[in-house]
């Protein structure tokens, strides 16, 4: 096959070209592939960790690094990897990402002790950081055909949205038929597929400039998002006073201040702001990180109340949340082309988040005994509808009207959204959820059904806490979102013969 799709900027004779129809279809898949490996890497790992601690020795007080060591790397990364991408052209970031995330993976696989594990995770975190960016800004410059461009993100959107889901079920399925290595080396096989797709379908960047890029920022950044999320990391084992807590998240805050300053001054900014100043694309920045921030406690907390309080094996409980996948596809792929252009982004968005608040109430209803069917099942199919379709439109919403050469920082800011918002998620809800326990303990006649129950009143705890984000998301975003639908990016994607 030697025709491929150039998504690097053209001149002006060439932008009233469009790629075939057919071949847009098909960058799509290899984007999805690429973006479904790195999101199911971020809890894939979780249900196989026990399987490795076991194996590899290492004790619990070690195990959070294999998480963490992932976060920790991905989310510091984003923009930069985000910004190369803009530089040094989509394709070879893609391309670089997608073997770097195979070798990590297979040294992973392949890991005899904890260090080497945690290396391949910190290894994973950053050439997904090249990759996920790459995909979405991609994404971006190939379909801006309305109608098209409607269809496309939302398809994508599902994917990034139930790829935690499909996480936990291929993890489980590895896990208990074959082996947790497995959980690692099956991201060779995405990255082989997606690999050839990128090298058939995309065109060589030719470089028309030499690139620049903003090293002072880059630090500052950089150093601020892995302090921020190191940070909220250290609080849920060490907890908020800690003074390495304080000290990483006042740091962070002040670095991430002084990157801001920064890129008022550099003539080549890592983030131009007027990338987040757009009320549109900053609002969609915004409901990607109040998703990530409420998205956790599905996944973390029903996970455990399924698997430890009735009894689930890791496939059932994978199995458990098809339902949740199955809304988010439908809300996915039909509400930026039937909802969004008859009611707006606001309104979809909004409502999406009420959706999934009233799927989240359900769920504070669970107890000891409760069925399946009448307390979980109707729960997850609501969040799934809610936040598919708030998700799809946010996506679309995040690189409205950007410029070509300002697409990949842009799809960053996603992608750092949402890992930030998790990582937040992550500290805050485990506190509080641990104190909802220990709260109860105290209060209570010690014995096995008082620590059973313990474990749920933790569970609700955090659900009120996620249902009450998702009410404040639908609030805040009603506010600043505008309720236009959002303008494709510019640059044009073209055929090359």
């Amino acid at each position: 096959m030697t025709t491929t799709l150039d998504t690097e900027p053209k001149s002006s004779a060439d932008t009233g070209r469009r790629g075939s129809h057919a071949l847009r279809w098909w960058v799509l898949a290899v984007l999805g592939i690429a973006q479904l490996m790195v999101v199911l890497d971020a809890t894939i790992v979780n249900i196989a960790l026990p399987a490795a601690q076991a194996d590899l020795g290492f004790g619990d007080g070690d195990r959070q690094w294999v998480i963490t060591g992932y976060a920790l790397a991905f989310g510091s990364l984003l923009l930069l990897g985000g910004r190369l991408s803009d530089l040094f052209g989509r394709r070879n970031t893609f391309i670089v990402g997608l073997i770097g995330f195979a070798v990590a993976s297979a040294v992973g696989g392949a890991a005899t002790s904890f260090e080497m594990l945690v290396a391949a995770r910190v290894g994973q975190g950053v050439f997904g950081a090249l990759l996920a960016p790459a995909a979405l800004s991609l994404l971006t410059v190939t379909f801006t055909e309305p109608k098209e461009r409607a269809k496309a993100f939302g398809i994508f959107g599902a994917v990034a949205g139930t790829g935690g889901a499909i996480g936990l079920l291929l993890g489980g399925v590895l896990t208990e038929w074959a082996s947790w290595r497995w959980a690692m080396y099956v991201n060779l096989i995405f990255a082989a597929v997606a690999l050839v797709g990128a090298v058939l379908l995309l065109a060589k960047h030719v470089a028309t400039s030499r690139p620049k890029l903003d090293w002072t920022g880059t630090v500052a950044v950089t150093v601020a998002l892995f302090a921020i999320v190191y940070g909220f990391s250290h609080a849920e084992s060490n907890g908020w006073s800690d003074p390495a807590t304080l000290a990483f998240l006042i740091g962070g805050a002040v670095l991430l201040a002084a990157f801001v300053w920064i890129e008022t001054k550099v003539a080549h900014p890592l983030l131009p702001l007027r990338i987040v100043a757009d009320r549109t694309r900053g609002a969609a920045y915004l409901t990607v990180f109040i998703m990530g921030i409420g998205m956790f406690a599905i996944f973390l907390f029903l996970t455990y109340y399924m698997q430890l309080t009735l009894a689930y094996t890791p496939i059932v409980t994978g199995l458990a949340f098809l339902p949740m996948v199955a809304g988010m596809v439908v809300s996915s792929t039909t509400a930026p082309s039937l909802l969004l252009p008859k009611v707006g982004p606001k309104v979809v968005i909004s409502g999406g988040f009420l959706v999934a608040a009233v799927g989240m109430l359900w769920l504070t209803q669970i107890g000891l005994d409760s069925g399946y069917v009448t307390h979980i099942l109707p729960a997850l199919v609501l969040l799934g509808l809610g936040l598919g379709g708030a998700m799809s439109v946010a996506f679309q919403g995040s690189t409205a009207g950007v410029q070509h050469e300002d697409a990949g920082v842009a799809s960053a800011m996603v992608n750092t959204s949402q890992q930030v918002g998790g990582s937040i998620g992550t500290a805050l809800l485990s506190t509080i959820a641990a104190s909802a326990m220990t709260d109860y303990v105290s209060s209570h006649q010690p014995g096995p059904l008082t620590m059973a129950q313990a474990a749920i009143e933790s569970y609700t705890t955090s659900f009120w806490w996620a249902t009450a984000t998702f009410v404040l998301g639908a609030i805040v975003i009603g506010v600043l979102m505008p309720n236009t639908v959002p303008a494709p990016a510019e640059g044009e994607p073209v055929l090359a013969h």
